[in-house]
């Protein structure tokens, strides 16, 4: 069985038939999905679809881009919403300074109020970071000082050394469909670094799809040409991937237990 760790089944490509999108990858060898909010006004049918599907689960919480138009989100609102059986992570949540779509003070204040509600809940964190490196590990570290807490950098394409930095901390690593892009040849190789019991996939559906889907809506079915990819990279059977894939996403997100 592979896990979905990161996909967006309420977005345009994939929202107007969930139901065939899930019998897919079900078919594909996909026994498990965690839908991921990015705004508030998301929280209540991503939840809704955790509570209709007994292999989804969900999150909530407010991505960097939307952290100016969320600042009433605070911890104790987002420590309220993960009170649902069915909430398992708190995110996407971070830093993205390619886009710059919210004011950088904003976006770390909106981080740090999902670190603080991911130490309360004791939930893991679900972070994007673009083109922030810096900020992003200095914040984690920060806040790792307060308390500790655990999570994933979902969708990996930093340096190998801030993947070290994650990883020193505790942190999990997500790998998508990037990986198999032909220009991703720094990721291929930090990826055959990444240990053993800290490595997960996923789509990030319906966007980044994998050799040999390019050009399509990305599906949660595709995470299977994923973990083929790195599971030859790695010199791995497909199956040895799955297992230890599957493994780790319980162990960190062990509400989904």
């Amino acid at each position: 069985m592979l896990v979905d760790s990161h996909c967006h089944l309420n977005y345009k490509g994939l929202r107007e038939d969930v139901p065939g999108v899930l019998a897919r990858a079900r078919a594909a060898g996909v026994g498990r999905f965690l839908n991921i909010s990015t705004k508030e006004h998301e929280w209540a049918e991503v939840v809704g679809l955790a509570e209709q599907e007994p292999d989804v689960f969900a999150t909530v919480g407010i991505h960097p881009h939307e952290a100016e138009t969320h600042p009433e989100v605070d911890t104790a609102k987002l420590v309220a919403a993960c009170d649902h059986p069915r909430v398992i992570g708190i995110g996407e949540t971070g830093l993205d300074y390619f886009y710059d779509h919210s004011p950088r003070e904003q976006q770390q204040a909106s981080f740090r109020a999902h670190i603080a509600a991911c130490r309360e809940t004791g939930l893991p964190l679900i972070v994007h970071t673009r083109d922030a490196e810096e900020d992003t590990a200095r914040i984690l570290r920060e806040e790792m000082e307060k308390g500790p807490y655990t999570g994933v950098i979902h969708c990996f394409t930093a340096s190998q050394a801030f993947g070290e930095i994650a990883l020193e901390l505790g942190f999990y690593i997500s790998i998508s469909g990037i990986v198999t892009f032909k220009n991703a040849r720094d990721l291929q190789e930090t990826v055959k670094t990444i240990p053993q019991d800290r490595l997960l996939v996923e789509t990030d559906s319906p966007f980044l799809a994998p050799v040999p889907m390019r050009g399509k809506p990305c599906e949660p079915a595709f995470v299977t040409h994923t973990a083929a990819f790195v599971a030859n990279l790695r010199g791995q059977t497909v199956e040895e991937l799955a297992e230890t894939t599957t493994a780790n996403f319980f162990r960190l997100f062990s509400k989904a237990r």
